[in-house]
């Protein structure tokens, strides 16, 4: 077991455990494994939407949860959940992030441990694999107060072998474990629109349905655990090549001497519109990059898509090339901007 404070070393055994059960061969980073690990046929799901059940109102269920991680999604979540009248119980590495969501009437902990311990269902909510694996398993880690009866929902954007490590872990403590990675970013997390793509145990996900609708307008479950981290890596290496595609337009515009403005518009109006180019398109124009989704963790996620697609020997070009955009602007500087900053990037390869 290691200290939460720690995370940083833990992440190296963290990487040796993980490599045996999926971690594919990135510099550094991750080793090849036999295709069996991530299963070629389609996934077999059901979508739900928070209009298409009727829960019991948390009023109604006096469930007690726990949530660890108030980042930029975390607090707006478990914000919600307060809103909606649930009783809730926080923990982050920053006690400060925690004050607002005590002054809404949530319960502290100073431990992951503890807070599992005292709540019925957790949610984790963290940055990254070593993140997530330090929160659920390291020394006062949430697996030391799960316990039979209890339920730890993973929220994290993690790859497949960390989601199965923490199920593992969690298992053993004869809690359930559910995977639930959101598509959506800052906004939708604020107005509990984000998406849940969950995998695991079937019974805990009927039991936290009410409040993934809480939270989200939609959730999918999607059978073993490490699909739902699939299925989410997948969205967000399709989501960082369409924003580099973007940012060239963009720039290729320009140069030719057309207003970006009206090239956001005309993209708006046509089959290849997105929500995405509409919302960020006008900001980028002005280099204006406000955090939705930092860049950062973009990377991430498409180093962790690249290292699933070779796991399974996918050739992946386009992402590879938009992951080596995303490299360049976080060594500009640009990690904590919004993933939209990757324009940066190829204004300075223009320079160049």
């Amino acid at each position: 077991m290691v200290s939460l404070a720690r995370g940083a070393n833990y992440s190296h055994h963290w990487t040796a455990m993980a490599a045996a059960s999926f971690c594919p061969s990135l510099p550094q980073h991750f080793k090849p494994v036999s295709i069996s690990k991530f299963p070629q046929t389609s996934f077999s799901f059901k979508v739900f939407s928070s209009q298409s059940s009727a829960p019991k109102g948390p009023d109604e269920n006096p469930t007690r949860l726990g949530f660890l991680g108030l980042g930029i999604m975390g607090s707006p979540m478990a914000h919600n959940l307060l809103k909606a009248g649930c009783d809730v119980t926080v923990w982050n590495r920053t006690k400060s992030k925690c004050d607002p969501l005590i002054d809404l009437g949530a319960k502290y902990k100073p431990s992951p441990a503890e807070v599992a311990a005292s709540c019925d269902i957790t949610f984790a909510m963290l940055a990254d694999p070593e993140s997530a694996m330090v929160v659920a398993c390291g020394e006062d880690g949430a697996a030391s107060g799960m316990g039979t009866g209890k339920g730890y929902v993973d929220i994290s954007t993690v790859d497949g072998a960390t989601s199965k490590l923490i199920n593992e872990q969690i298992k053993e403590t004869g809690a359930l474990f559910l995977e639930a990675p959101v598509s959506g970013s800052k906004k939708p997390a604020e107005d509990g629109q984000l998406i849940f793509l969950t995998a695991g145990d079937k019974s805990l996900y009927d039991k936290v349905a009410l409040y993934l609708d809480i939270m989200g307008k939609s959730r999918f479950y999607l059978g073993d655990v490490g699909n739902g981290a699939a299925m989410k890596l997948v969205v967000n290496m399709i989501m960082g090549s369409m924003m580099t595609s973007f940012a060239e337009g963009l720039l290729l515009g320009e140069k030719v001497g057309l207003d970006p403005n009206v090239v956001v518009e005309v993209i708006s109006q046509g089959a290849i519109s997105a929500p995405m180019f509409s919302m960020k398109g006008p900001s980028m124009v002005q280099s204006r990059y406000p955090t939705a989704f930092p860049l950062k963790h973009q990377q991430k996620d498409m180093r962790l898509a690249l290292g699933l697609a070779e796991s399974v020997s996918q050739s992946t070009p386009i992402a590879a090339a938009a992951n080596e955009l995303y490299k360049v602007a976080k060594s500009h500087g640009l990690s904590d901007h919004d993933f939209s900053a990757v324009i940066e990037a190829l204004k300075v390869k223009l320079k160049d």
